[in-house]
């Protein structure tokens, strides 16, 4: 499944927020599991369990033990349910993942060409995005730099996005807030700028900001590059956010070929705090579906 369409996933399984009805989850405080690192799934997976309204997927989410939440599409939603959300998230105990702070260009050069109006449009999207962060206490964001620039050499286009990224930061870091780079991979999105952990560690290191990071995608980077544990220790020092995917077919760890149990356990003995977004697809359809993700990261998680 394509980034762009947990986006669009995402805005769908949101559903209707409906007002003035008890929540069936929110309030809850039961519960079924203890996990050892932070997990964060997000709308429209659990939503045969907690039904369609958000606030109800967030208690059900904290009901079985997970303790964060990501959504790609939050900067999107109106006001007024990012500050439900927020409020939920409060009080369940839920920490706020990442969300897309500003539109991605898939097919076209946007930072990588240097154009002055693209770099002010980007920088506007992140400055909206400090709003969006600090309404649903959120710390990062992701940004994509976007489709490569084929008509310049690559050493422009990084001295490019590396400009546009000290802008960003400088927006960034009186806040405290940190945009997070996620390299992606060939097969999935062909002709990207950001592909692999070394180029975003250069990059990270030319920017040299703390509001500057790398979201490792461990999904993308199986297919990318693989040699997973040894890419994660030599960018490590850069690394502020983890995702999860196994491969093939972007579904829940143990389906696919990646050891999970050994990669979480390998991020959990570097004393690893932050947050590993679920930002995969279930394997199976329905409640069923929802019950194997559940025992997946339990599974994975036991080490």
């Amino acid at each position: 499944m394509k980034r762009r369409n947990f986006v669009r996933n995402a805005v769908l399984g949101s559903g209707a927020v409906t007002l003035g009805i008890p929540s069936l989850y929110a309030k809850k405080r039961q519960l079924q599991h203890t996990y050892r690192l932070k997990y964060a799934p997000h709308l429209g997976m659990f939503k045969h369990h907690a039904g369609e309204d958000p606030i109800d997927q967030l208690g059900f989410m904290a009901d079985q033990g997970f303790r964060a939440f990501e959504d790609n599409n939050m900067r999107n939603r109106e006001i007024g349910l990012q500050e439900r959300m927020a409020k939920t998230m409060q009080e369940r105990g839920i920490e706020m993942g990442v969300f897309v702070a500003h539109e991605i260009y898939w097919d076209k050069p946007n930072l990588a060409s240097g154009d002055a109006e693209k770099r002010t449009e980007f920088l506007n999207y992140i400055k909206a995005s400090v709003a969006v962060a600090k309404r649903v206490n959120a710390k990062w964001m992701t940004v994509v730099p976007g489709h490569l620039d084929l008509r310049q050499a690559m050493g422009y286009q990084t001295a490019h996005v590396v400009e546009s990224l000290k802008q960003a930061s400088a927006i960034l870091e009186p806040h405290g807030l940190v945009m997070v780079l996620e390299p992606l991979n060939f097969l999935n999105h062909p002709g990207l700028f950001l592909t692999g952990s070394a180029q975003a560690y250069e990059i990270c290191k030319a920017v040299d900001s703390p509001s500057c990071k790398i979201l490792f995608d461990i999904y993308h980077q199986q297919i990318q590059e693989g040699n997973l544990i040894a890419n994660i220790d030599a960018c490590w020092g850069e690394i502020a956010y983890i995702q999860i995917g196994d491969n093939p077919g972007r579904k829940e760890p143990t389906t696919g070929e990646i050891n999970y149990t050994n990669v979480f356990k390998h991020i959990h003995s570097k004393g690893f705090n932050g947050i590993l977004g679920m930002e995969h697809g279930n394997s199976r359809p329905d409640k069923e579906g929802e019950k194997a993700v559940i025992e997946a990261y339990k599974k994975v998680d036991a080490f």
